[in-house]
Parts: C-alpha cells; structure tokens; sequence
C-alpha cells in the first residue's frame, strides 16, 4: 500500500508541473476523435495514399522513448495502434511534456499514417493532446511474438476492479461486447414475432414465480417490506389476462442464494408468454432463439465449452423426467416404492425436506444422478406434478406436469410451462406451497393478488424462461458467471 502511495503521489507532482512548468490543464473538457485504431489499420491504403489526416485518442500502454523522437502504443475502444511522437513534428514544450506522462495517461493526438521501416503501421503525429493523467498505475502487461506476460492473474482483483480488468486483460472487452450482440439478437428475433418488450416491477409486495430466498426492503413512507424480486412471472401473466397476448421482459432478478461457477445474487433472465400455446411452442422457440444466436455470433452450432464439444444443432433430444432416470442410472423410479425412493435419496446424499412427497422425491434423484450427465442440448420433459404449482398437468397422466427444462452441459439453462389458467387449481396449488415455508425457506408466500388476476380469465399460455448469463458463457466459452458479469457480487474486502 506504501508502495502504491508513494507512486500516486509522485503522479500528483507530475500534474502539477505539468499545469505549473508547460501551462497545461492535464483535464481539459472535450476532445474532437474522428478515427478509431482498427479504422486506421484496415484502411491504412487510402489513408496513406491520400495522406488523410486522422484525430484519434486513447489510452498509454507502452513507451519507447528514444532521446527527441519516441515511439508509444495507445488503446481506443477499437484497439491499439502504434505512434511516433518527435520534438521536431510537435515542438520542445509538447515533447518534453509527453517525457512526463505514464502508462495508463489518455492522450488525443492528430497526425497521418505511415508504416515504419519494420512494417508496423503508425500514426506520426503533429499534435498532441494531454486528456487525461492518471494517477493510480496500471498492472504492466507485457507483449511479445502476439504471447502476454505477467497479466492480471488474480481473478479477484480482477472482479473488483473490473475497470482495470476491461483495461489490460486481453479479451474481457469482447465477451462483453458478445453479450450486448446476444441480447439484441433475442430482442430482434422476439420482435419479429410481434412480442411486446415490457418493463415489470423490480420492488414487489409479495415475491414468487420460483423457488428461491428473496432479499427484503422495507419502504419508510408506506412503513412495508417489500422484496427484489425472485422471477419476472407473475407480472407478466396479468399482462397476458389484460390482452398484451405476447410479451418478455430481459431483466434482473434477485436470489439470497449461495455463490459458485453458475449462480450471482443478482442474474438476469428472459421471460416470455404467448398466448394460446404451450409448452411444445415454448421447444420451438427455445431451440430457434439459442442457434440463431449462436450463428450470429459464433457463425457456428458447434462449440467448445468446459472441455467438452457441443453441438447446438436442432432437433435437440426430448426425454421424460423418469425415462431419463431410468436411461442414466439404471433407477426404474415409477415401479419403485416410497421407501425405495427414500432410500435411493440417502444412498445418494440427497434431501427432502419436510415431509415425504414422492414427487419431490423423484425430482431429487434426477438432480443428483442424471442433470450432470446431460452434456449435449436436451429437453427434460414431465416432472412430478409437486415440482411447481404454476404448470398445467400432462393431458395423459396428471400425476406429471407439461413441463420442460433444457440442459447443456449438466447445467438448465431454460424452464417452460404450459401455464395454469385454472383459478382454482392455481389457488390451491400455490396455497398448499405456501404452508411449506416453516420447512422450506425458498418456498414462496400465497400471492392472492395474482391468483385473483387469473380468475379475470387468462387465455391457455406457454411460459418461458431462460438465463441470460448462462447462454452468454456457453455462448462466449466462459466457465464462470463472474467472467460475464460486468461487476459481480463480491464479499467486501
């Protein structure tokens, strides 16, 4: 820390001789860029051959200095590019100030473009602009033969200061651009199916539409809790009863929820719900909005993630809960007794809490024995009726739901549902998972402003949601959420 103080400090001296010695404001208010570093270099042709003059700004990250002519590589939000700065092209007083400035200052400089005797493409500059001193130093990244040394290893600090990160870490900046490109990708996909883009409240009186911890406020001026939400669900369904017949909202959400390779307290997600479908629209829509994504963005279906090659093309497998238990670990759940069941959960470290349902008991085995082996795209369909209150029952067998979740490499990335309509049904359902919150602090509260907009009558509806952060690391090649999360939650140091 010393150590750090004393280089601030150093920096702070420097500002002042700078404004003292050469009379220059080392903060000045705007600067005029009308070129960007990759613009230059893809068109150095007709920038050459026309000796078009370029303005251009951006950040020092390496010096060369070399008695009254010096050579330094400046980082724009396109890239990098070489210049050469000499005494005799912008006069003693600029060029002996330009001795002054540090790794991390943002210069502006205009000039033309020419290549040096070794091929490299440069900016030889006739004016030179000091933007911005920095006066807390940057990490040294080095480059040589297009190999980095000595980056900004320690992720941690990486995450905390994510502005540096985006700084000197090669490829940060372009997973999440990739992100922006996914997102807008869905957006215009949803659009051409004349979804309507909404915005849901983020504070809510009463949270649901999962199984989840929510984070609690409390409003001062009405004296209320009220709570981040947990899911985007139950605002989106009482659009959907006022005529709005398709809608999605991308946005945050909020678990009290532990930390690892997949899971932030606050994440965002898709939902949508179109009126008038199902569960089977909710596959079609999902697999159509997956790979046209990963086509535009990755102009391929394959990808490697995690170690492992993964295919996105369609039709992607289907399989019903128990069949997949059964395929996967030799369990045939459906002829096994209760105390089989539990049995199986214990032998495999699994738990239920509160009292036995054999619903819950099923789905905990296929948590524990099956999810983590299902690497390619696959579509688990009909879970246990007890698994969630919101979801019609199967047409043939009402012991199961019209339900899918999709997995990609163990992990769900997609949750859908034909929706309940039925008021009574909902009613009941959502009560009885209400009495199970002295056993299960995930379990939601009963919602009855919800329950009392679906008897306003709600069309039949498939519902869907899909993680944003987990599509962009399979999309991107990321293994962690941290990596494509601008500014994760992190404990305070």
């Amino acid at each position: 820390m010393e150590d750090t103080n004393s280089l601030i400090q150093i920096r702070i001296d420097k500002i002042n001789e700078i404004r003292d010695n050469f009379g220059i404001n080392p903060f000045p208010y705007k600067y005029d860029v009308t070129h960007y570093s990759n613009e230059i270099i893809d068109g150095f042709d007709r920038y050459f051959e026309n000796q078009e003059r370029v303005s251009i700004a951006g950040r020092i990250m390496a010096v060369r200095i070399m008695g009254k002519a010096s050579f330094c590589t400046i980082q724009d939000k396109e890239g990098k590019i070489q210049l050469y700065i000499a005494d005799a092209n912008i006069g003693e007083l600029h060029y002996n100030m330009f001795k002054k400035l540090d790794l991390g200052d943002i210069i502006g400089v205009k000039g033309t473009v020419k290549k040096t005797k070794v091929g490299e493409i440069t900016v030889y500059i006739d004016e030179l602009t000091l933007l911005t001193k920095n006066i807390r130093p940057l990490p040294v990244v080095k480059e040589k033969d297009g190999e980095m040394f000595d980056l900004f290893a320690d992720k941690e600090l990486r995450y905390r200061n994510r502005q540096i990160d985006l700084i000197v870490t090669p490829g940060v900046k372009e997973t999440f651009k990739k992100r922006i490109s996914i997102i807008r990708n869905i957006k215009k996909i949803l659009d051409s199916k004349d979804f309507f883009e909404v915005e849901t409240p983020v504070l809510q009186p009463v949270y649901g539409g999962a199984a989840a911890a929510p984070f609690t406020s409390h409003h001062n001026a009405l004296d209320i809790n009220l709570f981040l939400r947990i899911s985007l669900e139950p605002y989106l369904k009482r659009l959907i009863v006022g005529g709005f017949d398709r809608v999605y909202e991308i946005g945050k959400c909020f678990r009290n929820e532990g930390i690892d390779r997949t899971h932030n307290p606050e994440f965002t997600m898709l939902e949508l719900y179109q009126a008038y479908g199902d569960y089977n629209d909710m596959m079609s829509l999902a697999e159509e909005l997956i790979v046209d994504t990963a086509m535009q963005v990755n102009g391929t279906t394959e990808l490697s993630f995690d170690g492992k090659q993964i295919d996105l093309k369609t039709p992607w497998k289907k399989m019903k809960m128990t069949d997949a238990i059964k395929e996967y670990s030799g369990l045939d759940v459906m002829s096994m007794s209760d105390d089989e069941l539990k049995a199986e959960v214990k032998k495999h470290g699994g738990d239920i809490k509160g009292d036995y349902i054999r619903g819950l008991a099923i789905d905990e085995l296929f948590q524990l024995l099956v999810e983590h082996k299902l690497i390619q795209p696959t579509f688990i369909t009909h879970q246990p009726l007890e698994t969630t209150p919101l979801c019609k029952p199967d047409i043939e067998d009402d012991r199961f739901l019209q339900r899918f979740e999709l997995f990609i490499n163990g992990t769900e990335f997609a949750n859908a549902y034909s929706e309940s309509n039925d008021p009574v049904f909902q009613r009941k359902t959502l009560y009885n998972q209400s009495l199970r919150r002295d056993i299960d602090e995930e379990a939601p509260p009963m919602d009855e402003n919800f329950v009392q907009a679906i008897e306003a009558g709600m069309p039949p509806t498939g519902g869907m949601g899909i993680g944003i952060d987990r599509l962009v690391m399979l999309l991107t090649g990321e293994i962690s959420i941290r990596d494509v999360l601008l500014f994760p939650t992190m404990k305070p140091e």
